[in-house]
């Protein structure tokens, strides 16, 4: 039996951190603003982006490490929109890592609220990217079969085969003939 791929652990934490930190830079700007909680709670915020970012960079290491044995299940072009759309979650990730640093190290009150909350809204895009990259990632394993790559006694599925079965209306069980 084959071993189990490492990236499709591993991309869950920067998704998830993606979809909570706009929540938690909103929620903690708020209470900053409010007076309610110190300046220095939004380091919360500057260390879950870098898990972000981190886990981010972990997850396309390992997502570079399988192309080459997921290549030969599905089109190189799948392939490369997911990467693509990895890439630029990571260097969204990493833009709004620097506002999130910057708004905690700035001596000026106002000034550093003003890049808290534009590390707010920079988390609202790194979700949008998050999602992007969720979205081409599951068409690799859903649409494409990337999947069948590590499942044992598995054959690749010629290209042909693959374009006719992502038609509408293609036959899901084409040699099922119970009917």
């Amino acid at each position: 039996m084959n071993a189990s791929p490492l990236h499709p652990m591993l991309v869950h934490l920067p998704v998830a951190l993606a979809v909570l930190l706009p929540l938690a830079s909103v929620g903690l700007l708020l209470a900053w603003w409010r007076g309610t909680l110190p300046r220095r709670t939004w380091l919360i915020v500057v260390v879950l982006q870098a898990l972000l970012v981190g886990g981010g960079i972990v997850a396309m290491r390992t997502g570079e490490a399988d192309e080459e044995r997921v290549e030969g299940v599905v089109g190189e072009a799948a392939i490369e929109a997911h990467e693509e759309a990895a890439e630029a979650f990571v260097w969204g990730g990493g833009a709004v890592l620097a506002l999130a640093i910057a708004a905690s190290l700035l001596r000026n009150d106002r000034r550093a609220r003003i890049a808290a909350a534009a590390t707010a809204l920079g988390t609202l895009v790194v979700l949008g990217l998050g999602y992007r990259v969720g979205e081409a990632g599951g068409a690799l394993v859903y649409r494409h079969g990337a999947a069948s790559a590590y499942t044992a006694g598995a054959r690749a599925q010629p290209a042909a085969e693959r374009a006719v079965a992502a038609q509408p209306g293609a036959r899901l069980y084409a040699h099922d003939d119970d009917d």
